[in-house]
């Protein structure tokens, strides 16, 4: 009574407690009193780590083939013995059409109940009075759909029913295709399977089957309720056991698709030992059982099956009602994931797959994802989960490979080779811009447009690949510009592909032709007096006609430097007959005179050489007229040439 008031008092203090707090917000309560998200077991705070799926049994559910099976075809009849000697037996029927009497291979993987057993049965077959009698090759084969990591594989069979003499297990890897032996059970080892009993194994033969004849010496009965169980245990004895993750021997040796079980004799005539032999009377050598040389009971003069079908085999078998007697087929493992995977699920196809984490894929998680190349796959252990790491591929490429010999050079950090790099980039990592393009630096290096076409001048450039960094072209000499579309300083454009910029020539005003002067400017002759006879220049060419600069070079080169004055020419051999005719006429006149007074003061005063120095002066004035007058003229109309023409742009 006093409890239950406690009860009560509890109660009513939440329900206070609720009314109270009946303005607190939801999320609160969520917070307070949600389950917290279940951890993933392959992370450690977002660091991968070894993760295994849950140790099951796999054979649970799984398909079995028998090879014989008690009245699938017709009723047939079985006995079971009492356990009181070999003529206390009890004798049935089973029939594969009758639910209560059938003894189908289902029941070897189903749940194993011990309050409700259940039973696979052969068919009869014929007691075995001499040991060279056929062995009795009842089979039974079980899939797993998927590979397994076994750890054991057992048998336990039905109550009453004798255990066999014979058994070899055998194990496949690739579903089936093809069998390794697993495990032998026999009295007599050597003379059946040609191997010695209990043999010790080392790391030199790991994967090499054993055979024993402990079952022998257990009992027949378990509890009175269950049959005997013999149980094979995959690891023991092994001596990398210990460290399964660091032998892949091992780890093959464990590994298995599906696994079957031949029943060679049920039990051994009465008298035989290990001096009985097959149709051979010569033993097998010890050496030959250390070498694992192994046969097939069939090899060694038992390639005849033991009928249980006809005849008088067949009566003797359905007599005697001897046959074999399964209840529990188990496989103990965990589904193989490769330390990637906790857990095992069913595939859009109905297949048994890992749920596979840190970047594997497969139904067995046995290789890296699509683009996690750049380490190789491993099997996760203890001290290194082996997550697959992504290429590093500056997102222009979809695919990459793996490069061992990189990862070397590495030091085992990176491997991954990036293929079919797109936007314009190449490299093992996608990080150069390949020819004809330049990383454009205000954009960062995983962007798509950060390569930019060099667009060199087909012209001013050598070639069409730039500098991958700056972008610069190669150009051509007296070319500049990041394209090479432009004449450097000192150089002006020509009308040549090969040579599209030329030196500009040096301009000298003291490079005058005094043989080829023109007439004073104030003479009323000269041709560039204008009609108004004021002094002003007339032009030589027309305004409105462009001077090419490259004309005016060849003049220039054709007149030693000068300018092309054809006006000054054409008056400068009329010149020259008048200043001739006057000289002429001014020495006959002196030579008529004689020795006058004037040329007394002509000879002794030097006004002559006055006069002449005077008229001999008057040439270089006009030449330096000339000269001032010819640069005005060229200045005037070559100012398109006189102007500065570097880094100016050119055409094609």
């Amino acid at each position: 009574m006093q409890r239950l008031s406690s009860l009560l008092t509890t109660a009513l203090w939440l329900v206070i407690f609720c009314h109270e707090n009946s303005a607190i917000p939801n999320d609160i309560y969520l917070k307070m009193f949600s389950a917290q998200a279940p951890t993933d077991p392959c992370y450690d705070e977002d660091k991968a780590r070894k993760c295994i799926p849950d140790f099951v049994n796999a054979a649970y559910g799984a398909p079995v083939e028998a090879s014989s099976t008690c009245g699938m075809e017709n009723p047939q009849r079985y006995c079971e013995k009492n356990g009181n000697g070999d003529q206390d037996v009890t004798c049935n029927i089973c029939d594969n059409s009758n639910p209560q009497r059938r003894f189908s291979a289902t029941a070897l993987t189903d749940l194993n109940n011990t309050n409700n057993v259940t039973c696979w049965r052969s068919e009869p077959i014929a007691p075995v009075n001499n040991p060279n009698a056929p062995p009795d090759n009842v089979t039974l084969t079980l899939s797993l759909g998927k590979k397994y990591e076994l750890t054991y594989v057992s048998l336990q069979f039905c109550p009453k029913a004798p255990k066999p003499d014979s058994i070899a297990i055998y194990k496949s890897s690739d579903y089936g295709k093809t069998w390794q032996p697993f495990q032998f059970y026999s009295s007599q080892c050597r003379r059946v399977y040609g191997r010695l009993n209990r043999a010790t194994i080392t790391k030199h033969n790991e994967q090499e089957a054993r055979c024993t004849d402990s079952h022998r010496h257990t009992s027949d009965v378990m509890n009175g309720l269950q049959g005997s169980r013999i149980a094979f245990s995959t690891l023991d004895g092994r001596p990398s056991a210990r460290d399964l993750d660091s032998s892949p021997v091992l780890q093959d040796w464990v590994t298995a698709t599906d696994i079957k079980v031949i029943f060679h004799r049920l039990q051994m005539p009465d008298g035989s030992n290990g001096l009985i032999t097959l149709n051979n009377p010569v033993e097998k050598s010890s050496s030959d059982a250390k070498a694992g040389k192994y046969s097939e009971p069939s090899s060694l003069g038992l390639d005849q099956t033991n009928s249980i079908i006809g005849g008088s085999s067949a009566a003797l078998a359905s007599s005697s009602g001897l046959h074999y007697a399964v209840s529990d087929f188990a496989v103990g493992g965990r589904c193989k994931c490769n330390g990637h995977a906790s857990k095992c699920i069913t595939d859009n196809k109905g297949q048994l797959t890992c749920e596979c984490k840190h970047n594997t894929e497969g139904r067995d998680c046995e290789r890296c994802k699509q683009f996690y190349y750049d380490r190789p796959w491993g099997r996760a252990t203890a001290r290194d989960a082996n997550e697959c790491k992504i290429c590093n591929c500056n997102n222009h490429a979809r695919q990459c490979r793996f490069n061992m010999e990189l990862f070397k050079l590495s030091g085992r950090v990176s491997g991954g080779v990036c293929t079919n790099c797109r936007h314009s980039t190449t490299g093992r990592h996608c990080h150069y811009c390949k020819e004809g393009f330049y990383r454009d630096p205000s954009k960062p290096l995983n962007h798509r447009r950060v390569c930019k076409a060099c667009d060199c001048h087909p012209v001013g450039s050598t070639g069409k690949t730039c500098n991958h960094t700056s972008g610069q072209c190669p150009c051509k000499d007296g070319v500049t510009g990041l394209t090479c579309n432009r004449c450097a300083r000192g150089y002006q454009q020509s009308r040549s592909h090969i040579a599209p910029c030329i030196k500009t020539p040096v301009r000298n005003t003291n490079m005058l032709d005094t043989q080829n002067t023109a007439p004073e400017p104030h003479d009323s002759a000269s041709p560039y007096r204008t009609e108004g006879g004021r002094g002003k220049m007339r032009k030589m060419q027309d305004k409105h006609k462009k001077v090419k600069p490259q004309q005016i070079l060849q003049k220039r080169l054709r007149n030693n430097g000068q300018s092309d004055w054809s006006g000054t020419e054409y008056r400068g051999d009329e010149q020259r007959t008048a200043v001739q005719h006057q000289r002429k006429s001014k020495n006959e006149r002196r030579r008529q005179r004689g020795n006058g007074p004037r040329a007394e003061r002509r000879r002794g005063g030097g006004g002559g050489g006055q006069q002449r120095e005077v008229h001999h002066s008057n040439p270089g004035h006009f030449q330096e007229n000339t000269a001032r007058v010819r640069n005005y003229e060229y200045n005037t109309k070559t100012r398109s040439y006189d102007l500065d023409h570097s880094d100016e742009e050119f055409g094609v």
